[in-house]
């Protein structure tokens, strides 16, 4: 039986990009989601915030996924020695 494993750096990017890819979609339907939970309002209600927030959440979420693909395709030699 092959087994593959992964280093827990792959489990970190795996979740930062899931993080990261649910509050952007959060985001799309709800751009007060700050007011909603911190009580504040920084910008008015325009949601200017939350998008920039979103926009670079989105952008965690591609290269953590993007590593955490790197990771899961990595060689078991290669993993064995790490």
């Amino acid at each position: 039986m092959i087994t593959h494993q992964v280093r827990g750096r792959f489990w970190i990017e795996t979740v930062c990009g899931t993080v990261g890819a649910i509050l952007f979609v959060v985001t799309l339907f709800s751009r007060e989601w700050i007011e909603a939970i911190f009580g504040v309002d920084p910008d008015g209600g325009s949601g200017a915030l939350e998008f920039g927030i979103a926009f670079g959440l989105l952008a965690v979420s591609v290269v953590s996924s993007t590593l955490a693909l790197r990771e899961w395709r990595r060689p078991a030699s290669l993993s064995a020695r790490s």
